[in-house]
């Protein structure tokens, strides 16, 4: 137990004393607490021995752990509530944080939170929860990525070491602590929620906060205050049938919010042995003036800001995954490369750096308006722009792996028949494939000249009736395990193939 409390205590009642007050940022946070457990002051803490200023591995202070009775009308059970502290700016003296004014987020933004149901007869609240915590706040710290309600986080390992089920999770709002404004900026409160592998594609494929909202409605799931239960051992598709139909519709009207990944992917010219990453001398035969739409600005663009992201960040490269030490904490694996959500290549289940690392995923989210990143984006705008000759292709062959093979349903059906775009990114190297459709305005890529190419950003349009065709024809990626791979759709027609091969090749 960390004894702050008290010195800030001693300095207010006995100002002759020469001890430390507990730091502004830190106060509001525990007034926040103290309102909400009026009878716990003293929670039990898991307290980092060498702070992360000092040189110490932990980014979080404290992590506290509070006894929720939870609410018996409501249906939510007794649990352990843990509350982070480290991720906002506690301090405001820029020894971990810069502190960027009052009026915008303090440090990141946000703190985490985690509520775990009580075993009967628990006295004392698990431990693990902070060392998840730990790890993903070193994710947040290592990659300057936030995490935001709707988040989807794919861990590939049950989130307290067991046999459980639960090993991925979904982020949203703690529903009892609300946002609160401290004298360095504004602190949300983003609590996480362990999944199923089947809870985490539904939000893959739809979106995080809408299955969140259907987990809401189901007890045994976490109920309205979302308690992670260990010990679940079903879905919430096993528990009600009808949450998939309700996800189906979800997907059919609203499209997916997922609008890319990371993953072992590449493009290449066939017949000319062209190297994605060597520059062309061809003459470029894009037409500024041609390109399509560029004065309709109802329609779904890319716009140039986007462009200018992913540009910057091939030159910069993609590969740019944290190594995190989390399943050294929470599952005892070796150490190895911890990225969010989807997963297009081995996810984050990856126990080496050189196989394959996680797949971060972009949703269509509005980024942050401070130095931060989404903690769905991987993209860095740091690097210039580089100054690469357009170009369009005659044919092209794009070769997938096995899990980002699987999103391709998902990107045209999702993504590509809601006039939206998808972008798979390469974690090897700065190659990078976005799928466009034809109402997207802004891509490089146009209905004369379906391919095109910036340096390694290839750009590929498809028409509505070809999107309907790739459909039909790879409805087999459905069940991608018990496809033969390798495995090559061709459309000669459109001069276009797509290959998918194992995940460790």
């Amino acid at each position: 137990m960390d004894d702050h409390r008290g010195e800030s205590y001693l300095a207010q009642n006995y100002p002759q004393l020469s001890v430390a007050v507990t730091p502004p940022g830190l106060e509001a946070i525990y007034a926040a607490c103290r309102r909400l457990y009026p009878e716990q002051p003293n929670p039990l803490q898991v307290t980092a021995l060498v702070k992360y200023w000092l040189g110490g591995p932990d980014p979080l202070d404290y992590i506290s752990m509070y006894s929720n009775p939870g609410n018996v009308q409501l249906g939510v059970p007794p649990h352990w509530h843990y509350v982070s502290f480290g991720l906002s700016d506690l301090h405001g003296d820029g020894r971990v944080h810069d502190f960027t004014g009052t009026e915008g987020p303090s440090g990141f933004g946000f703190e985490l939170t985690f509520r775990l149901k009580s075993e009967p007869g628990e006295t004392a609240p698990p431990t693990w929860p902070a060392a998840l915590m730990q790890a993903m706040a070193r994710y947040v710290f290592q990659t300057e990525n936030t995490l935001c309600s709707g988040d989807h986080v794919s861990w590939h390992s049950p989130l307290d070491g067991s046999e459980s089920r639960l090993q991925h999770m979904l982020m949203t709002d703690d529903p009892q602590i609300q946002p609160l404004t401290t004298p360095f900026g504004a602190v949300n409160f983003v609590q996480i929620i362990g999944a199923t592998a089947e809870e985490l594609k539904a939000a893959q494929h739809w979106n995080g906060t809408g299955v969140v909202e259907l987990i809401k409605t189901i007890p045994l799931a976490g109920g309205p205050w979302l308690v992670t239960d260990m010990r679940r051992g079903e879905t919430i598709f096993e528990i009600d049938p009808q949450i998939q139909d309700k996800v189906d519709q979800g997907i059919e009207v609203d499209g997916s919010n997922l609008s890319g990944v990371s993953s072992r992917c590449s493009w290449e010219e066939p017949g000319e042995g062209h190297d994605v990453n060597e520059e062309d001398n061809k003459e470029n035969r894009l037409v500024e003036g041609d390109r399509r739409g560029s004065s309709d600005v109802e329609r779904p663009h890319i716009s140039e800001y986007e462009s200018e992201q992913i540009k910057a960040a091939l030159k910069k490269g993609l590969s740019i995954a944290p190594q995190s030490p989390a399943k050294t904490e929470a599952g005892g694996q070796k150490e190895h490369s911890q990225n969010t959500t989807t997963t297009a290549t081995a996810t984050t289940t990856t126990t080496t750096t050189t196989t394959t690392t996680t797949g971060t995923t972009t949703t269509d989210r509005e980024k942050n308006s401070s130095r931060k990143e989404s903690f769905d984006s991987n993209v860095s705008t740091e690097a210039p722009t580089e100054l690469l000759r357009t170009r369009s292709l005659e044919a092209v062959h794009l070769k997938f792996n096995v899990e980002a093979g699987a999103l391709l349903p998902l990107a045209l059906r999702g993504r590509l028949r809601h006039g939206r775009h998808f972008t798979f990114k390469s974690i090897l190297n700065d190659v990078a494939i976005t799928l466009v459709s034809t109402s997207v305005v802004g891509s490089i890529a146009d209905e004369e000249h379906p391919f095109a190419a910036h340096g390694p950003w290839l750009q590929v349009l498809f028409t509505d009736d070809f999107i309907d065709t790739l459909l039909e024809d790879m409805e087999v990626l459905s069940d991608a395990d018990e496809l033969q791979l390798p495995r090559t759709f061709s459309w000669s027609d459109k001069k276009l193939s797509i290959t998918i091969i194992p995940d460790e090749a």
